[in-house]
Formats: C-alpha cells, structure tokens, sequence
C-alpha cells in the first residue's frame, strides 16, 4: 500500500480563521460543496480535497487504505495549519473517522456527513471495482442517480445533480476501483471507543447506503458525539440540501470551538 495524492483547494475565508477541511463523496469532486462553502467562508479558513482521479487530483497507481486516504488529510492539515474543523462525506467521512483514530492531534472537531463504519460486505465493492475496471465509471451512472438523490432533488436541482453525475462519469477508472478496494478493507465498527473528538453525525433522511443506524452507531461509539438529520435529502446532502447542511456545520463547529 501507498499513500495517495489529494488535491487541495486554496483557502478561502478570512486569514487567521479556523481551518475547515471538506472531504468527498466516491465519485465526486469539489462540486458536491459548492453551494455550502459560501455559508462558511465568513468564519472559517475552508479547504476541499479530490479524491485520486477525481477532480483535480491526479490518477492513483497503487493501492491504498482509507487510513492512506486520512493520512495524506492529515499532511495536508500540517501543511495549512493545524488543528483543524473535518468534514466529509460518505468515503470523504469514512476517511474522517480514519483521521480521528490516526491523528486525533490534528482535529478539534469532525462532521460525518452521509457515511458509515463499514460499508456493507466487502463482496459488494470489490464487485463494483471489478465492474469499472472492464465496463468504466459510466456504467454506474443509473444506480448512482438512484443512491445519490432524495425523490424530487433531481428534479428541484437538475444542474447541479447532472455536473455530480458527469464527475463520476470523468473519474478515472482505476482510481474509482482502488477507492473500491480500500472500502472493501474500511471496517472501524471496533474502534470507534477510541475516538475522544467532538463528533457529529450527520443522515440524509432517504439515505439507503449510510441510512439513519449507521449515524446511531457512530454518535453512540464515539465517546462525545450526537447526530442529526437532514430532511429530504439522500446520500449527498451538501449538494441536496447546503443552506441546511451548513446551518448544522456552523451550529456545531460554532459550539465546538
């Protein structure tokens, strides 16, 4: 295993305020908080990472860990000055619980948005893996619509839904499938005791993939965290719902500084 290259937004926000680092959904880029960072920039310093061959980071050539994944976070956090405020989501937030057992020294505080301790059997990505490797990240365009979006978000945001679906179309093949891969291994459900961070967990209320349990069992394993929903809203709620999702991200880190 090697770590990853991410890409790393330039900061926005005042100088001398909170860092505020947002991480990705598999599949998308930087567009799924583009409507959220402007409700931020007025009190925090905010960064946003791509994912290997999403976005702006460049393709992956070995295989890595999510633990990988919340290292190369954590270079970054060093590098812009740490400690920082997280949030991520779905891999974006599996790899902020990475952070919080790795470097715990690094986060005041983590938003889970949208994710899980373990993503359901290990069969199942290394399925999907297999899937791109020989048919490419096009032919996950249905399903994705259908896991992504809450009934009416396309409809009641048809731009914005279409360019998320056009990132995971130009993802890279390969670095879609090693994303798969480290998810495959991605289980934290043990550890999750160790994890002292302020912690606030984050569902979509129509989220089949990181449903309403998984965020129980993250606030409740944790040793400080608690949980909120977001209405009408699935597996991307920053871009379904961001003037909801970030009057709860302000609330919390407002609260947790």
């Amino acid at each position: 295993m090697t770590q990853p290259t991410l890409a790393f937004t330039a900061p926005a926000g005042p100088d001398g305020a909170p860092l505020l680092m947002l991480g990705p959904s598999l599949g998308t880029s930087t567009i799924l908080w583009e409507d959220v960072v402007p409700h931020l920039t007025e009190r925090y310093r905010v960064v946003l990472w791509d994912l290997p061959g999403h976005g702006a980071a460049r393709p992956a050539g070995q295989p890595f860990t999510v633990g990988e994944l919340a290292d190369a976070v954590a270079d970054g956090i060093r590098e812009l000055g740490a400690p920082a405020l997280y949030a991520g989501v779905s891999l974006g937030g599996a790899t902020g619980l990475e952070l919080l057992l790795r470097h715990p020294d690094l986060v005041s505080a983590a938003a889970i948005v949208c994710a899980s301790p373990r993503f359901g059997d290990p069969g199942m990505w290394q399925d999907r893996a297999a899937q791109v490797r020989t048919q490419g990240t096009g032919s996950l365009i249905v399903g994705s619509a259908q896991r992504w979006f809450a009934p009416g978000s396309i409809e009641r945001r048809p731009v914005l839904t279409g360019r998320l679906l056009h990132s995971l179309r130009d993802a890279d093949d390969t670095s879609y499938a090693l994303c798969c891969d480290a998810l495959s291994q991605y289980d934290v459900t043990g550890r999750l005791g160790e994890i002292a961070t302020p912690l606030l967990a984050v569902y979509g209320e129509h989220d089949g993939v990181s449903p309403e349990e998984h965020a129980r069992t993250i606030a409740d394993g944790v040793r400080d965290g608690r949980m909120i929903r977001i209405d009408d809203a699935s597996h991307l709620a920053p871009a379904e719902r961001p003037d909801e999702v970030a009057a709860v991200l302000n609330d919390f880190f407002g609260g947790a500084r």
